[in-house]
C-alpha cells in the first residue's frame, strides 16, 4: 500500500480546493482518489454552455429518489461522476452565500463559520469583475457578471420592477432579499466553467511532484486502525476485480458530496448503529447524524411559449435569478426564481403538458426548504446507489412558498413589459388556479435545483446529532474529516456552489493550522 501524507477522496468542488492548497508546500503529499474520469480536454464538460447535457449522461450518477409521499417519484438527483465534481456539471451560479445563512452557522455551534470569518475565503478564491472592495481580484475562479445580451430578460427585468422586485445586482455584500438580476457565474469570457478543477487543478497537474490524481477509481470503504484512526482508503482497482488500498499518514478528507459521502461513511460503519446492523456493517461509530438532515430547493416551474424567436446562444441558458419574500420581516429571501431561456418540460411532458422549442420559464424554488429527508444504504455493497429520500413538500412551509411562486411567476410575466414575448402559458396552464390544482401540478412534476447538502453536518463538540465538529472531523474517530456540501448545518438560501468551494478553503486552513 502507498502512502501519502493526505488522501481527499473526490476531486469535486471542495476535494480539489482541498488538494491544491495542501499541496502549496511541498513537504506535503497528497493523493486524490475520484471516481469519475478527468475533464481535462473535455469539451463535453469544460463549455459550460452545454450544461444541460450532462444530466442522466455517462458523467452523471444520477440517483433516482425512493417513492415520494407528496412529490415528484419521477425525480432523480444529478450528481456529477468526472473531475471538478458538480461544479464541473452545473450551471456555474455563483453566489456568496447571505451573511445572515453564516452567522446562523456560527451560532447553531460552528464556531469559526461566521460571515466575518468566510466572506475572507470567498475574497480568496475569486477573481471578479463586479465592483466594490468586498472583492476579490487574484483567486483562482474566474467569476464575472452575465452580459445582458437577451432581450427576452431585459423585459423580464423591467416586469420584476413593475410588479414590486426592483433591479438589484448580486454579490454586492448586502442580502437581496427582494430584487432580481442577471446572475454572476463562474465562468470565463470564452465560455470554459471556471469549476474546481479549471480553477484549482489544472493549473498545477504535472507540475507539482507531490499532488497525484487518481481518476476513475470508486472507494470502496475507509480503513482504520485498532484506535479508529482512519489509515486510508480502499477502492476498486482498474480491473474492476480486485481491490487496492492508499494510506495517508495524517488525514483522509472525504469530499464526495452530500449523497456520497454519508454513503462512503456508513460503508465504513460510521452511521446510525440500526441501519448500519440491518445493511450487514460492522457498526465503528454510532452517529445518528449521517446520511440524515438531507435538504434541498426544490424547484417549481410555469412555462410559456415565447412570441419571439429566443436566442440563439448564452453563456448557460438560466441568465437571471429573481429573490422575494412571502412574508414580512424576512431577513433573507425564502423565495428565489431561475429564468430559463429554453424550455424545460423534463418533468411536465410525460403527464401530457404541452411543450415548445421556442419557450422560456420561471422556475420558483424554496430557499429554505424545512422538509427533510434522509440517504441511506441500499445494501452493504459499495456499487449499489443508496437510497435518497427527500421527502419532498412534507413540510406545509414548503408547500406554502412554493404555491406563492408559481402565481407570482405569473404576476410578473402579465405585466406590460413581456405583453411582447409571452404567448401561451404551457404548465401548469392558465386553467390551474386553486391550492388544490396547484399543489397536485407541484408534487408530480417539481424539480429540483440540484442542491442537496447537510447529511453530515457540522456542529457544536458536544452535539450528538452533528457528526463533525466545526473544524469538520468525524465524532467518534481520528484523522478524518468531510468536506463538502455535506458539511452544512442547513443549506444557504442562494446557489451553493462557491461556498462549497469556500468550505473547501476553510478546511485546507484548519488542516494546516492543526
Amino acid at each position: 500500500m502507498d502512502e501519502f501524507d493526505y488522501v481527499v477522496v473526490g476531486g469535486g468542488t471542495a476535494g480539489a480546493v482541498v488538494a491544491a492548497r495542501l499541496t502549496e508546500d511541498p513537504s506535503v503529499s497528497v493523493c486524490v482518489l475520484e471516481a469519475g474520469p478527468s475533464d481535462v480536454g473535455d469539451d463535453n464538460i469544460l463549455r459550460l454552455d452545454k450544461w444541460m447535457g450532462l444530466l442522466e449522461s455517462g458523467y452523471d450518477w444520477d440517483y433516482p429518489v425512493e417513492p415520494q409521499e407528496n412529490g415528484n417519484s419521477f425525480m432523480r438527483h444529478a450528481r456529477a461522476k468526472v473531475l471538478g465534481g458538480c461544479s464541473s456539471h452545473n450551471s456555474c451560479i455563483a453566489f456568496w452565500a447571505p451573511a445572515e445563512d453564516l452567522d446562523e452557522w456560527g451560532a447553531l455551534g460552528c464556531t469559526g463559520w461566521s460571515a466575518a470569518e468566510c466572506f475572507p475565503l470567498y475574497r480568496r478564491l475569486e477573481t471578479n469583475d463586479a465592483p466594490g472592495d468586498h472583492h476579490g481580484r487574484s483567486g483562482p475562479v474566474t467569476i464575472r457578471s452575465v452580459p445582458p445580451n437577451d432581450p427576452c430578460g431585459t423585459a423580464l427585468l423591467e416586469a420584476c420592477a413593475a410588479a414590486g422586485i426592483p433591479t438589484t445586482p448580486f454579490n454586492t455584500g448586502t442580502t437581496v432579499v427582494r430584487g432580481a438580476h442577471w446572475f454572476q457565474i463562474n465562468a470565463r469570457e470564452d465560455g470554459t466553467r471556471s469549476s474546481a478543477s479549471v480553477s484549482y487543478l489544472h493549473p498545477i497537474l504535472g507540475k507539482r511532484p507531490n499532488l497525484e490524481v487518481r481518476t476513475g477509481l470508486q472507494a470502496k470503504r475507509l480503513l482504520f486502525d485498532a484506535d479508529k484512526r482512519c489509515t486510508g482508503v480502499e477502492y476498486l482497482a482498474p480491473d474492476t476485480i480486485h481491490s487496492l488500498a492508499v494510506g495517508a499518514r495524517r488525514e483522509v478528507i472525504v469530499a464526495c458530496g452530500a449523497i456520497d459521502s454519508p454513503k462512503l461513511l456508513m460503508l465504513s460503519g460510521i452511521g446510525p448503529a440500526g441501519h448500519l446492523k440491518d445493511s450487514g456493517v460492522d457498526v465503528l461509530a454510532d452517529s445518528p447524524g449521517v446520511g440524515s438532515h438531507l435538504q434541498d430547493h426544490p424547484e417549481g416551474l410555469v412555462m410559456w411559449e415565447a412570441k419571439r424567436p429566443m436566442v440563439a446562444t448564452s453563456t448557460q441558458w438560466w441568465e437571471i435569478g429573481i429573490f422575494t419574500d412571502t412574508q414580512e420581516g424576512l431577513d433573507r429571501p425564502d423565495l428565489m426564481f431561475h429564468y430559463g431561456q429554453v424550455p424545460f418540460d423534463l418533468n411536465t411532458y410525460r403527464y401530457g403538458y404541452p411543450t415548445s422549442e421556442n419557450a422560456f420559464c420561471l422556475t420558483p424554488n424554496v430557499t429554505r426548504a424545512r422538509s427533510m429527508g434522509t440517504v441511506r444504504l441500499r445494501t452493504r455493497d459499495f456499487r449499489d446507489k443508496p437510497r435518497v429520500d427527500p421527502r419532498y413538500f412534507t413540510d406545509e412551509h414548503d408547500v406554502r412558498v412554493m404555491t406563492h411562486g408559481l402565481r407570482l411567476a405569473r404576476e410578473i410575466v402579465a405585466q406590460s413589459p413581456m405583453a411582447d414575448w409571452a404567448g401561451a402559458e404551457l404548465a401548469p396552464g392558465p386553467a390551474a388556479t386553486s391550492d388544490e390544482e396547484l399543489l397536485d401540478y407541484i408534487r408530480k412534476t417539481h424539480n429540483t435545483v440540484y442542491h442537496p447538502a447537510g447529511t453530515v453536518r457540522m456542529g457544536a463538540v458536544d452535539d450528538p446529532e452533528s457528526p463533525l465538529d466545526p473544524q469538520l472531523r468525524v465524532k467518534g474517530v481520528t484523522g478524518l474529516r468531510v468536506a463538502d456540501a455535506s458539511v452544512m448545518p442547513f443549506l444557504p438560501a442562494v446557489n451553493p456552489c462557491i461556498t462549497t468551494m469556500m468550505i473547501g478553503e476553510k478546511c485546507a486552513d484548519m488542516i494546516k493550522s492543526a
